[in-house]
Parts: structure tokens; C-alpha cells; sequence
């Protein structure tokens, strides 16, 4: 999967937000990706996090402003990062957590487990995992579970306490059950303003 990214003048915020999320680096970067047709101030990266050409291209478009009545406009609302496994999705918490990066919103949602970011220009980026550890398996609870049917969009958690338990010793199966269950509650309240950014609750 590849996105692109369009951002208002400096990348350079961006680019290192992506470095520290999700490991991105640039692999071309140019201020004529247009060639001799290239408008003033219009600049390009494209970035990778595995071997692919590039996942994301981060690209300026001269004239754009800031909106900050994004969220209850009609858009792409996020774009998703999925990790191997929930520990892996658990560690890159921690890791970010460190570094002042904390996700707005947190939530089991039945066939993932998935934590909501907003990069500097205000873009919804998911982090998730596979609850089942299996495409199959998960997508046939998406089409057949009474349970996902009646709580589709699923429960909202708290990922330190998640990481508590497994600590514990917890199974990821366990885990899972629990939060899906609503035994890792946000310890603090969650901003009612991000659910339209987010496609949760609506």
C-alpha cells in the first residue's frame, strides 16, 4: 500500500515523524518532481519503511492552507500501519510513548486492535494488529460473528494497562477477550472531537 501525504510548506516535520512512528526514511526527495513544469514552492518525497520504492510520498501544494475544521469535513479519514502481532503493536506504544507520541484514541475492535495517531499536519494514522494472528480467521469473525455484529466499531482501551497485564502474563487470546470486554478502560477521557476524524462512533 502506498499513500500520499500533501503538506503546506517545511516536510521536515513530517519526515521525522514518520522516522520515529513507523521507521521511514527518504529515498528520493526533489523540488521539481514536475521537471521544468514544476511550480514554484512544490516538493516531493517519497519515503519507505521495507524494501518497496517508496509506502508514502510526502508532497507540498503551493496556495494550500491549514483547516481546522478537517474533522467534520467529507475526506480520506485515516490511513492504517498493520503490525505482525498485538506485542509488536504493544512495544511500538511504548517506543513512541517515549518520545512524546501518544495515540489519541485507543480501541480493541474486534478483529483488530488499533491505536489512532495525528501526525504534525493533522492526518489520522492507525497502528493496528490482528486480533486471530490470521487473515483468514479474522475476516471470517468480521462476516459471521453475532458478537462483532451487535459491537462493530468495538471498546475503547487503555494500551498501558494492556501492556500490564501482558505483562502478567496474559495470552494475546486473553487480552484480547478482556479489552474487547471493556476491562482497560482510557484512564483519561477521550476527545469527543476526534470521532468523526477517526470513523469511530458515528
Amino acid at each position: 500500500m502506498t499513500s500520499c501525504i500533501p503538506f503546506l510548506q517545511n516536510p521536515e516535520p513530517l519526515r521525522d515523524w514518520y522516522s520515529k512512528v513507523i521507521g521511514m526514511s527518504p529515498v528520493h526527495e526533489s523540488a521539481r518532481p514536475l521537471g521544468e513544469n514544476t511550480p514554484p514552492g512544490l516538493k516531493a518525497s517519497w519515503l519507505t519503511n521495507d524494501r518497496a520504492n517508496h509506502r508514502i510520498r510526502i508532497i507540498s501544494v503551493p496556495g494550500q492552507e491549514g483547516d481546522p475544521e478537517r474533522a467534520r469535513h467529507n475526506r480520506l479519514q485515516h490511513v492504517a500501519f498493520e503490525y505482525s502481532t498485538v506485542d509488536d503493536l504493544l512495544s511500538t506504544y511504548a517506543r513512541l510513548k517515549e518520545l512524546g507520541i501518544e495515540p489519541v484514541r485507543t480501541a480493541d475492535q474486534g478483529a483488530t486492535t488499533a491505536f489512532y495517531y495525528l501526525d504534525p499536519d493533522g492526518n489520522s494514522i492507525e497502528l493496528a494488529a490482528d486480533n486471530f494472528g490470521d487473515w483468514e480467521k479474522s475476516s471470517e469473525y468480521v462476516r459471521n460473528s453475532p458478537e462483532f455484529a451487535a459491537h462493530p466499531m468495538g471498546t475503547l482501551g487503555d494500551a498501558d494497562k494492556m501492556i500490564a497485564a501482558r505483562q502478567a502474563g496474559t495470552s494475546p487470546e486473553e487480552l484480547h477477550r478482556r479489552a474487547y470486554g471493556g476491562e482497560f478502560p482510557p484512564s483519561k477521557p477521550v476527545d469527543p472531537t476526534v470521532r468523526s476524524e477517526l470513523c469511530e462512533d458515528l
